[in-house]
């Protein structure tokens, strides 16, 4: 297994996960409230939506392209987080139905595959990006003539 098997498929996973699920109410309302329940704000529950997709298009990209980074590991891992805790958290409040605990059960198990993960994004940069403690500023000298004059 290569060193960042682990991160590209979890990446991958999640993000196949969260296009789908994110376009469903886009497409297709009616059937995303038969599971999920009726929602007041349909404009609200399609740009909710909108996002989920737009962080899975995001981790897709970058599980495809192998340039799973510490960046990268932590959007998954946060959003897994925050999409779960709220889900899981209004669905044993009886506030939401309770098939969003399933999705915070799948949510958990994603964030404990991120820490799982994490040990092979750390130090990860970008193909054509300089890693942590590489930065170098360059100087560019200027004539006395060129400076800005103090007023």
């Amino acid at each position: 297994m290569e060193a960042t098997a682990l991160p590209r498929r979890l990446a991958l996973a999640q993000g196949a996960y969260w296009v789908a699920t994110g376009i469903w109410p886009i497409v297709h309302l009616r059937s995303f409230e038969v599971v999920t329940g009726p929602k007041q704000a349909g404009w609200l529950v399609k740009t909710v939506g909108a996002l989920i997709a737009a962080v899975g298009g995001t981790l897709v990209l970058a599980g495809a392209r192998r340039r799973v980074t510490e960046e990268i590991a932590f959007l998954g891992a946060a959003s897994a987080a925050a999409l779960g805790g709220a889900g899981g958290w209004y669905a044993a409040r009886g506030r939401i139905r309770r098939i969003y605990l399933a999705d915070a059960a799948l949510e958990a198990l994603t964030v404990l595959g991120w820490s799982l993960a994490w040990p092979e994004t750390r130090g990860r940069a970008a193909p054509g990006r300089r890693g942590a403690g590489e930065f170098r500023a360059r100087v560019i000298p200027i004539e006395r003539s060129e400076a800005v004059p103090e007023i």
